[in-house]
């Protein structure tokens, strides 16, 4: 029998004999790991196998256990076919789709026979039933299959949805069937060995979800979930995804008077006057910050030729998600992005070493035509401004401007009290722009500037942009939820298919490299996580109103007009509330309202002509003159009371 040389992560070697599986190793390594195992990487790349799986060939080992990404992942894709054996047995003729893993849980996608009219007051007895499969503890197995025989299988079934996939596979794709009892499903795994590896779960919600995501397909039942390993870990996302609900920006934007949307025009935001203040602050602390890195503020066209989007690549990687005009018999294309416009401006005169870096930077409304099915608030819109900027640079000097892009998004996000977060290098898509030593050149540039930098990233492949790789920054929220918003991406493409060019130091032509840069991303989606991060109790220099002038009586009235209009003067956004009501309730009404100082004036303030500030956690402060509290006030600011 041939013996295979099996490596394990501590770099210690073992021989196997060809054949054995990857749990029989598992074993012969401890029965701590044997009960913890749930996959194994194999080789450099890491392809991720089930421990039913055969070793065939000398490799480097890493056995995958539930604390890890990998292993939450394995026991969440697999709790999702727990879920779908649940549902078929307690309603027998429902039909099966697709069951993947999402962030922090999964859904799977189903068709109900038409009596059943399945809501979330029927989750608890499909988790019982769940909890009955795990307690069997049955073991995971795993088939490879023939296209003919796979399609006969899930014909007999009446499985229509699976019928429709299998025929989509690519010819010679390897077709597998995993499954516990007599109950299977077609997935790709990897799965636990057995039920009885899953830890704690809790179905979350009940949706409706077209098929294929496609408003003309068939409406399907979606029933999210998630699942952790031990209860604590359950029990704690729960509580956060209550925080949550309290955080949620849809609700918060309506109680504090900030934005509405309207069916006259679905998923475009309509900011009222607090909004637009909110919204105004973050542009302005955004175009001071573009300002101190030398970046300059242009303006492109909202629609553009479509020949403009065939030269940049847009057209063809992007088209599905944008929408298009005729403009005097012309073919035109509303922007979905703004960096083809700057390559126009790049390319509208000659260019010198001496005129390089050239940093633009844009506020570009785009559009998007998102499905309706994945819209949501704030967080996913049609329409949204983006805070985007390109360098235009040497290529020798690639490293310099990509560290200084990174310096200004990490000063960005602590600035706005967003301490911590995480980097991805994002490498080359199934779908891109470019030769393959472009791609190499690029991807190896964005490695370098990270190690150099000596920063923890993690490496996200097949995620770049169609045109180049990039560096993604990853926010974590005051309640732990992580936000993808800053992002770096190298371009060698677009600057050659735009011929875009400048004179070097030798007086030749050379190309420049298009340096791509966002860090809030879309401001819209940006002001969505920066309201529940800070549960709208916004930082007082963003805070739509700072304060709010209350009298006690109508006696009050006159002074309380006098502090109000002192504090306007003097730049505070203020408001004044005199009216004929209880000071509790107008306490209160400020209170739900988040506005950070109350000013409540009562005889004691008019005879020593002050004022009582108080907190909106209802905190009091020592009576103050108007002039220290206006002072009070742009020193809490800081830097921003400009802004």
């Amino acid at each position: 029998m041939v013996q295979l040389k099996v490596t394990l992560p501590d770099g210690s070697q073992k021989e196997f004999e060809q054949g054995t599986s990857y749990m029989a190793i598992a074993e012969s390594i401890g029965r701590k790991l044997t009960k913890a195992a749930l996959a194994v990487k194999v080789g450099e790349a890491g392809q991720l196998l089930d421990m039913n799986r055969s070793l065939d060939a000398d490799a480097a080992l890493a056995f995958v256990t539930p604390e890890s990404d990998d292993g939450l992942e394995v026991i969440r894709h697999s709790t999702a076919h727990v879920l779908a054996m649940a549902v078929q047995k307690l309603w027998p003729g429902t039909k099966v789709t697709i069951g993947p893993v999402v962030k922090d849980g999964f859904y799977y996608d189903f068709e109900f026979p038409e009596v059943v009219k399945l809501s979330e007051k029927d989750l608890p007895g499909v988790e019982k039933e769940m909890k009955r499969i795990i307690k069997r503890g049955h073991k995971v197995f795993r088939e490879e299959i023939s296209r003919e025989d796979a399609i006969k299988k899930f014909e007999a079934l009446g499985e229509t949805y699976k019928v429709e996939i299998i025929k989509e596979l690519p010819e010679g794709e390897t077709i597998t069937l995993y499954g516990m009892d007599e109950w299977f499903d077609l997935c790709r795994g990897p799965h636990v060995p057995s039920v009885s590896a899953l830890g704690a779960f809790k179905l979350t919600m009940v949706a409706g979800a077209y098929w294929r995501g496609d408003e003309k397909n068939t409406m399907l039942t979606r029933i999210y979930g998630t699942a952790w390993p031990t209860r604590d870990e359950l029990e704690a996302y729960l509580k956060r995804i209550e925080e949550a609900k309290k955080r949620d920006h849809r609700v918060l934007g309506k109680q504090l008077d900030l934005f509405s949307f309207h069916p006259d025009a679905p998923a475009h935001a309509f900011f009222h006057e607090k909004g637009s203040v909110l919204y105004q602050r973050l542009t302005s602390f955004m175009r001071k910050s573009n300002t101190k890195f030398g970046f300059n503020e242009v303006g492109t066209p909202l629609m553009m030729n479509v020949d403009l989007w065939h030269k940049s690549g847009h057209y063809d990687n992007y088209s599905e998600n944008m929408y298009f005009v005729d403009l005097d018999d012309v073919k035109a294309a509303v922007k979905p992005m703004n960096c083809p416009g700057h390559c126009l401006i790049y390319g509208s005169r000659k260019r010198s070493y001496r005129d390089l870096p050239m940093k633009l930077a844009e506020f570009g409304r785009v559009h998007r035509h998102e499905k309706s099915g994945v819209v949501n608030g704030l967080f996913r819109v049609r329409s949204f401004v983006q805070d985007d900027a390109h360098v235009f640079c040497q290529p020798d000097d690639i490293l310099e401007n990509v560290s200084s892009v990174l310096q200004q998004i990490r000063e960005v996000y602590e600035g706005l009290g967003f301490e911590n977060y995480h980097m991805e290098l994002s490498t080359r898509p199934e779908k891109s722009i470019g030769s393959d030593e472009i791609w190499e050149s690029a991807e190896s540039a964005l490695k370098k500037v990270l190690d150099d930098a000596q920063v923890n990233y993690k490496l996200n492949p097949g995620d770049g942009a169609f045109y180049g790789p990039k560096i993604d920054f990853h926010l974590v929220d005051a309640i732990g939820r992580s936000w993808q918003c800053g992002t770096v991406q190298l371009d060698f493409s677009m600057p050659e298919r735009f011929q875009l060019e400048y004179v070097g130091t030798e007086n030749k032509a050379e190309r420049p490299v298009m340096i791509h840069r966002a860090v809030l991303g879309s401001l819209e989606r940006f002001m969505g996580i920066f309201i529940e991060h800070y549960a709208g109790h916004f930082p007082l220099w963003a805070s739509p109103i700072q304060t709010k002038v209350i009298n006690i009586t109508k006696s009050q009235e006159e002074y309380a007009q006098q502090v109000h209009a002192a504090l306007k003067e003097a730049g505070l956004r203020s408001e004044l509330d005199i009216r004929n009501e209880k000071l509790g309730y107008k306490i209160r009404e400020a209170q739900l309202q988040k506005i950070p100082y109350m000013v409540v004036i009562g005889d004691k303030e008019i005879e020593q002509k002050t004022i009582s500030p108080r907190f909106h956690d209802g905190t009091q402060l020592e009576p103050l003159s108007v002039a220290s509290f206006i002072e009070r006030v742009r020193s809490e600011c800081g830097d921003n009371w400009q802004l």
